[in-house]
């Protein structure tokens, strides 16, 4: 989680492998965080997800309401220009 503790976290870089996934690791981890004193009481949580969206439903995440307020900048080749 990155959070300021006071209105906002986001989780990010959360993944199971493949061959552990359907096990209940991703639930038990969500359950872990989500019950973590520091992310008490905040305001907003956010998350990008490719496949796991029915899990993160199950803690209370939804689409955007008003995505048309979010913001981003995205290097798809960072990692490649930073290589040479």
């Amino acid at each position: 989680m990155v959070t300021d503790r006071a209105t906002y976290a986001y989780l990010c870089d959360v993944y199971v492998l493949e061959e552990f996934r359907g096990k209940g690791l991703g639930v038990w981890l969500m359950e872990c965080v989500m019950s973590h004193p520091d992310l008490q009481g905040l305001r907003r949580f956010t998350l990008a997800t490719r496949d796991a969206h029915g899990l993160y439903k199950k803690f209370g995440f939804a689409e955007l309401k008003k995505p048309e307020s979010l913001m981003e900048i995205v290097h798809h080749d960072i990692y490649l220009r930073l290589q040479g």
